[in-house]
């Protein structure tokens, strides 16, 4: 073995350990999270004889939600963290103290309808652990390489593929840097910890993401047009939640106390439930399968709706103070989106609407062209659709480079632990 292979070897087994340690983080909350919703949304409004789906129940049950979250930002330890609205999908690791806090609040938050996901919190629970242990077992390992080990399994663990980690360590600040040594010994170690949270997510819950959708039936000249449109038109709308982020975040933070802002923005949530529906509660997943299952049901109004309302429930709960992360509703965006264009205009094949749209608004939500255009090409798995994804990403990347971020910049940051 070479001396470069030597070098390698010793952090196979805590990558494997980080990794496969991640995606059962992700599956305990995931789960407990899961058997609260089923406690909130079809058990409790059985019992007292309502429908979980009326306006009433869905605008008192995320009023609740707020002021619960609330409880737990203002009285638990650690506040739940650092405000959520300035961190991204991977950031230095927190104190352990504040762990609990933030589990109690995305499980409750996720759970109880909020349109936020579970990546951002669980990265960082994951990033915590494995730096605070990876510190104490290894230390004179970087505190970095336990970040990315982290950052990589939960990333694998999420979407099922060590694929998608790579993307997202490509773009971040956490990723390996300027470094002698070539790109795949640089990535060695996350990827085998991504390949690890993958697979144990894989064996364990079977996730997918791929939706149902009409067969694209190969690319055709006026396609390229079309994808072009589609995914430029969607990161503008992505960018209109972009710039209001920031302002929407002022108006929540003068209210001051965080149980009346997460009261005051779970009841906004409501409100914005029970004008969408029941689909456009919760992270997105499961509501994308339901509403391209039963395309057929939606007219071009209530597509454009349903898109509108969840970009701006995305936007409202990223702000108000809920714990959660913005990739998962926003490919809900992206899919009611994609599909209004079908519906407005037959000519666009509905998957590469759908496809191009998520890209679009991936590609201004998060910033992250890997992970969007990765994104996009696994809602909907077709490798023809692969060619326009490319091409559509290009007038949508022109639009949202040098833009703001979804991020809102505080002169007193988080300075990483340590």
């Amino acid at each position: 073995m070479t001396p470069q292979g030597r070098a390698l070897l010793p952090l196979v087994v805590p990558a494997l350990l980080v990794g496969v340690g991640s995606s059962l983080i992700l599956l305990l909350l995931s789960v407990v999270a899961e058997r609260l919703q089923d406690l909130l949304w079809d058990a409790l409004p059985d019992a007292v004889g309502v429908s979980g789906t009326s306006a009433g129940w869905i605008i008192g049950m995320l009023t609740a939600v707020g002021f619960v979250v609330g409880l737990i930002v203002w009285k638990v330890p650690g506040r739940a963290g650092p405000d959520p609205a300035t961190l991204g999908l991977v950031d230095p690791p927190l104190p352990v103290r504040v762990l609990p806090g933030i589990a109690l609040a995305v499980v409750v938050g996720l759970a109880g309808g909020v349109s936020l996901g579970p990546e951002n919190p669980i990265t960082a629970i994951n990033i915590a652990l494995a730096y605070a242990l990876g510190m104490r077992a290894m230390p004179r390992t970087p505190a970095s390489d336990w970040v990315g080990l982290a950052a990589a399994g939960t990333i694998g663990a999420l979407f099922g593929t060590p694929v998608a980690a790579a993307l997202v360590l490509s773009e971040t600040a956490t990723a390996p840097g300027p470094d002698p040594r070539p790109l795949w010994d640089r990535l060695f170690a996350p990827l085998v910890a991504a390949g690890a949270g993958a697979l144990t997510t894989v064996l364990i819950a079977h996730p997918t993401f791929q939706i149902d959708v009409e067969a694209y039936t190969g690319p055709r000249w006026g396609d390229v047009l079309s994808a072009m449109v589609v995914s430029t038109g969607a990161a503008a709308v992505g960018l209109c939640a972009v710039y209001a982020f920031p302002h929407l975040h002022r108006v929540f933070h003068q209210l001051g106390h965080p149980v009346l802002m997460l009261t005051v923005g779970g009841l906004v949530l409501g409100v914005l439930g029970a004008l969408g529906g029941h689909l456009t509660l919760f992270k997105g997943l499961d509501e994308v399968k339901e509403l391209t299952a039963h395309a057929a049901d939606h007219g071009a109004g209530n597509l454009l709706l349903l898109a509108l309302v969840k970009l701006i429930a995305l936007s409202v709960a990223a702000t108000c103070g809920f714990r959660g992360g913005r990739i998962f509703p926003a490919v809900f965006v992206g899919v009611a989106l994609g599909m209004f264009a079908h519906a407005l205009v037959d000519a666009v094949p509905p998957a590469l609407g759908i496809t191009c749209a998520v890209l679009g608004v991936l590609l201004a939500t998060t910033r992250q062209g890997w992970l969007s255009l990765f994104t996009a090409a696994v809602v909907v798995m077709d490798v023809e659709l692969l060619p326009m994804l490319c091409v559509a990403a290009l007038p949508a990347w022109l639009l949202v480079t040098g833009r703001p971020e979804m991020l809102v910049k505080e002169d007193a940051g988080r300075q990483p632990v340590g």
